[in-house]
């Protein structure tokens, strides 16, 4: 059985961060829209999380977030960090 202490179980929790649902893609915009069916957050079901995406290479996406975590959109090159996916092989 794994125990943690309650800290490291608020770390944890603190730098995780998990969703399900349907995304749709504005290619125009170079945006997607998660649709959030499901988050570990509670109050952000049934909300929407739209973020830029950058492809830098044909096995690596980028999202990068457009709100400010206050409900204000922030400029694409001040945002604080991108969030990588990578294909592997």
């Amino acid at each position: 059985m794994l125990s943690a202490t309650l800290d490291e179980k608020a770390a944890a929790f603190d730098s995780y961060a998990a969703y399900f649902g349907t995304y749709a893609v504005d290619a125009k915009a170079g945006t997607v829209t998660h649709h959030l069916e499901n988050n570990l957050v509670p109050g952000r079901q049934g909300t929407d999380n739209v973020r830029w995406f950058e492809f830098p290479s044909d096995n690596r996406l980028y999202l990068i977030p457009m709100e400010d975590g206050q409900g204000s959109v922030i400029a694409r090159k001040d945002a604080a960090f991108k969030l990588l996916w990578e294909r592997l092989k």
